[in-house]
């Protein structure tokens, strides 16, 4: 059991800090990562942050990595309220350590929040959070070639109670995971299935929150998409069938002949992807016309087939940004499931991802340093 205890005044909170003396020695930790996979391992701390009607955010602590203690009738296993993010830490040439965007994971986190009735962490205590961890655990952040240390923030109701309402009692999690280039290989484009039998989330549900749920409703179809040979599947509307939504965990765009690029419009059953707006910056700096509507499927495929839409790619947090081959579906493939990524495409992987390891200028202001 960890004894070594500090108290540190961060934020609006004072976190209680329980260094561990269980944490991995170096020659393990080096092991690990050399080939860290993904969400595979985790680091030697986490932080939590609990909550109660009665006195909101308290007991702010970074303490070792381990298990959770949960009550059989906490309402999360029962209710399935709960809500996460997803961020990355890089670790730039001269050594420092710095995460992109957090101020917009934290923002997505309170509107997750507001959807699932959980109550909402401030903005900086979030930052704060993340950077304690972060501090604690820096010799994890890899310094090789697209590898970063995957931080994955998290909230659960805690209550003990069997009953339909919102818990008056939640915890704060964050954990973080070291992560490997995603394209091992060398950015590869993959093909998709379009999932005309299952949805990933309706009008007025909960598809622009990040929680849970969403993903358990993806992974059917998700396993229908690899038995069809595709990497990832994507859904559409649930009111008319034909429009594009999102894939299981990533954004779409579509890039038009005339350098037009088209991603379906946010309905609130689209979750708002960070990496998705940073594009649509990118885009739009570089002069491109950036179209945020509906985009019908039998749009995506008769543009393939006349030549009007020449790249497709996906994006998120983990992959940044993955070419798309060709869109599959039942009786149907529309584009070359050997085509090579598009050059629209890789240029704005490459400019999104050398901001946030460094190597060009952060003209937006989007990176914050951690360590």
């Amino acid at each position: 059991m960890s004894t070594l205890t500090e108290k540190v005044q961060a934020s609006s909170l004072q976190f209680r800090a329980t260094r561990s003396t269980a944490a991995r020695v170096a020659a393990e930790r080096e092991a690990i990562l050399a080939d860290p996979g993904f969400g595979k391992h985790f680091t030697d701390h986490m932080v939590s942050i609990d909550w109660t009607l009665e006195r909101g955010w308290h007991d702010a602590q970074l303490k070792p990595y381990g298990p959770l203690s949960l009550d059989p009738a906490a309402s999360v296993l029962h209710y399935a309220q709960e809500i996460f993010e997803g961020l990355k830490a890089y670790r730039h040439q001269d050594g420092s350590i710095w995460t992109f965007r957090p101020q917009a994971n934290a923002e997505r986190l309170q509107r997750s929040a507001r959807r699932l009735a959980l109550p909402e962490l401030p903005t900086d205590i979030f930052i704060e959070s993340i950077r304690q961890l972060v501090q604690a655990d820096a010799d994890w952040v890899p310094s090789a070639p697209e590898t970063s240390l995957y931080l994955r923030p998290f909230m659960i109701a805690n209550e003990s109670f069997l009953g339909v309402r919102s818990a008056q009692r939640a915890a704060y999690y964050v954990i973080a995971s070291p992560a490997g280039p995603y394209f091992a290989k060398g950015v590869a484009p993959v093909s998709i299935w379009l999932s005309t039998e299952y949805a990933r989330a309706g009008k007025g549900g909960t598809g622009a929150a990040k929680c849970g749920g969403n993903y358990a409703a993806s992974l059917l179809p998700q396993r229908q998409a690899y038995d069809n040979g595709c990497a990832q599947v994507l859904f559409l509307d649930t009111q008319e069938n034909k429009y594009l939504e999102e894939l299981g965990g990533m954004n779409v765009f579509l890039v038009c002949k005339d350098g037009t690029l088209l991603t379906p419009e946010l309905s609130g059953s689209i979750l708002e992807g960070v990496t998705r707006s940073s594009i649509i910056q990118l885009a739009r700096d570089r002069g491109h016309r950036v179209q945020e509507r509906k985009v019908s499927a039998q749009e995506w495929r008769d543009g393939f087939a006349s030549g009007e839409i020449v790249e497709a790619f996906a994006c998120g947090t983990a992959a940044v940004i993955t070419p798309i081959a060709a869109l599959k579906g039942p009786g149907f493939v529309a584009g070359d499931e050997n085509a090579p990524a598009g050059e629209l495409t890789m240029s704005l992987r490459k400019e999104l991802t050398d901001i946030q390891y460094g190597r060009v200028a952060d003209r937006h202001g989007w990176l914050t340093r951690l360590a």
